[in-house]
């Protein structure tokens, strides 16, 4: 039995979760469906775009990854379908998979009316492209079955940190339910460049010197997440609310002098 999983920005008030889980089921029904959240920002293709990077590789080989963060649905941006590291992905090529492509990846768009329902709702796609490719991808349809290659699949510029003058540069991505701001700055790269050395963390007046391992071993934290990435916090409390934080506010990380 094959997993799909669904990640989308459609909240729950609707019934459009539940009808993608019908087209699956009825198209498919020998499948489990694990929703990963519908609680994505609305239309932050960005937010989707480090949340589906996160969470793909904790899943059985042969899982399907539907992605549905699609501002621009019914637009001539393609809906796509490819497979990394033993996964399958489904969803718009608007950037939403941008920290997945690589060389590697060979991406197909979704252009075969085969694999797609009766009737294509220009703001459906969820429905009518995204769930039925997903369940043709658990019958054992290959990705190449479905349509042509694509060659120039949409990046979102700007997700990567930079390092300027000296300075690694990152921002906030998003916020945790607790409100955490979670940055795009991995603990890997924040490695790479600190090259053992000391250094100092900044986002607007707060400064850390040192990385925390826990939420509560201290007021203000800063630490690596369970995503890998650094993140801020507040202990028992709400760090979004406290410093009225926004997506974008910036993060600066320099070596100290000895």
């Amino acid at each position: 039995m094959k997993t799909i999983t669904l990640l989308t920005d459609f909240g729950l008030k609707d019934p459009y979760v539940g009808i993608m889980k019908g087209v699956i089921f009825s198209t498919f029904p020998d499948v489990r469906i694990v929703d990963i959240t519908h609680e994505v920002d609305p239309q932050d293709v960005r937010e989707g775009a480090f949340l589906v990077e996160e969470y793909y590789r904790y899943f059985e080989k042969g899982t399907i990854h539907i992605a549905v963060v699609d501002p621009t649905v019914g637009s001539n941006r393609k809906p796509v379908v490819f497979s990394k590291d033993g996964y399958l992905f489904v969803g718009p090529d608007n950037g939403l998979f941008t920290l997945l492509y690589n060389d590697n990846v060979q991406v197909y768009a979704i252009d075969n009316r085969r694999y797609m329902g009766k009737e294509i709702s220009p703001t459906f796609h969820g429905r009518d492209i995204f769930s039925p490719a997903a369940a043709y991808l658990a019958s054992g349809v290959h990705p190449s079955m479905f349509g042509s290659a694509v060659q120039d699949h949409v990046r979102i510029p700007g997700l990567y940190p930079v390092i300027e003058q000296g300075v690694l540069k990152g921002e906030v991505v998003r916020f945790d339910r607790f409100g955490n701001a979670i940055t795009n700055i991995s603990g890997t790269v924040i490695q790479d460049f600190a090259e053992g050395r000391a250094i100092t963390i900044t986002l607007r007046d707060m400064s850390f010197s040192t990385l925390n391992r826990s939420y509560y071993e201290d007021e203000f934290t800063c630490l690596i997440g369970s995503s890998g990435y650094l993140e801020f916090g507040l202990f028992m409390g709400s760090l979004k609310e406290k410093m009225d934080l926004k997506k974008g506010d910036p993060i600066t990380i320099v070596v100290r002098l000895q």
